[in-house]
């Protein structure tokens, strides 16, 4: 079964992870939460939910996951601006392993330069950023392109799910 890295930080789209989340799991796969630092608390920006990280950005290595997930919300403002989330999604990418992410999730893709030459979908707000950072975008619920799975929103997770499971086989 694969190993899989939820990334996360405070104001996450609640059902963006708790969805996918439970997924992955029941599915049988092995879930991590890579965070700011390990032990952190982040909360839901709707407070349903909270999730505690299990390791820190810091000491998240590539070679040891087969996939990274990226709710979206507000927490992918504050992972990409973290240098040690960066390197660990570019590093990911690098090795061809599976990269999701929905709504505000591709903001990290394009603070990792991930984007160049992709096809990707995204919230609406953040559609001109992926086009900057190269992918052709197109609004449908979801989108895969070579190892990149994107999705718009809340109500695309069922689509979004099903292409993560098909890629973690």
């Amino acid at each position: 079964m694969a190993k899989v890295a939820f990334l996360l930080a405070n104001d996450f789209e609640d059902s963006e992870m708790k969805v996918p989340y439970e997924a992955v799991q029941e599915a049988g796969h092995d879930t991590t939460i890579v965070g700011l630092e390990k032990g952190g608390e982040c909360k839901g920006k709707k407070g349903t939910v909270t999730y505690t990280a299990d390791l820190a950005a810091s000491d998240a290595k590539a070679d040891d996951f087969d996939a990274v997930v990226i709710p979206g919300g507000s927490a992918p403002e504050a992972l990409r601006v973290n240098d040690d989330v960066v390197q660990f999604v570019k590093a990911v990418h690098t090795q061809g392993k599976l990269i999701a992410g929905i709504c505000h999730g591709p903001q990290v893709m394009i603070s990792a330069d991930i984007l160049k030459g992709k096809t990707a979908t995204c919230y609406i707000g953040i559609r001109d950023d992926v086009k900057l950072a190269g992918a052709h975008y197109k609004d449908e619920e979801v989108v895969v392109s070579d190892n990149l799975v994107t999705s718009r929103t809340p109500k695309d997770e069922p689509a979004f799910v099903r292409e993560i499971l098909a890629k973690l086989g």
